[in-house]
């Protein structure tokens, strides 16, 4: 169980040095955004939220608990939509998902209204985990703090990067790679932050499984020599946003 002030790193080497292991040269951590929240202080009990008029606007709309709402404005720079399965909303960091990623699930004391809130600043968190990581064992390692979103037009949640230390982000191969047939590559951007963290959240698991991490190895080509931009660089601007 992670609580507040814990250390993620010492937890995650004393457990591969349990099994046997340890870090190496271009490994990368994934991390599940809510023991970060956990050993940062983000929880929270709904009931000391109160609701302002425009959080009680929103529950009137979606039938929920106004001090959820509250929440959720709180955490947010625009409200997207709303319905009563989800209020989807730009977290102030950024990124768009449902309910400000506000959660209960795997809280102790979910069932009575205390949730988790988003890590104040995701990518500062992956970087201080990476250089506590490196500091400690002497490797080159990236870290990602994985969270668990929707997506538009398809069904089911995928682990997405919410904050990134020492990993390639993206990597735009338009005009610099071909296709099978010698045709430079005009469109592709491959999100590779969001597809460790999904690849590791199909290990970690959604429910009661308990793997709050997962190892990935053989990616090291995108582990980097810098922090490098963070999550926050894989965001569309706003600007080409076809949906807001």
């Amino acid at each position: 169980m992670f609580a507040t002030g814990m250390s993620i790193a010492q937890a995650i080497c004393a457990s591969l040095a349990a099994e046997g292991d340890r870090f190496r040269d271009g490994d990368i951590l994934v991390v599940a955004q809510k023991i970060v929240s956990k050993v940062e202080g983000r929880a929270r009990d709904l009931a000391d939220f109160s609701a302002s008029e425009e959080a009680l606007e929103l529950a009137g709309a979606t039938g929920r608990e106004p001090e959820m709402m509250q929440a959720i404005l709180e955490e947010s720079s625009q409200i997207l939509r709303r319905t009563p399965a989800a209020v989807i909303a730009a977290h102030r960091t950024g990124h768009v998902l449902a309910n400000a990623g506000i959660d209960a699930s795997n809280v102790e004391g979910g069932e009575s209204g205390r949730v988790l809130l988003w890590p104040l600043d995701p990518d500062g968190s992956a970087r201080a985990l990476r250089a506590e990581v490196q500091n400690a064992c002497e490797v080159r390692v990236g870290v990602v703090i994985a969270d668990s979103m929707g997506r538009a037009w398809r069904i089911g949640t995928l682990g997405t990067a919410i904050g990134c230390a020492g990993l390639t982000v993206l990597e735009d191969r338009r005009g610099r790679a071909q296709d099978l047939y010698g045709r430079t590559l005009q469109a592709t951007v491959i999100g590779v932050a969001d597809s460790i963290a999904a690849m590791a959240a199909l290990a970690m698991g959604e429910g009661a499984e308990g793997t709050p991490a997962a190892l990935v190895r053989g990616c090291e080509r995108w582990v980097t020599e810098e922090d490098g931009p963070g999550a926050v660089s894989g965001l569309r601007p706003i600007e080409q946003d076809m949906f807001r």
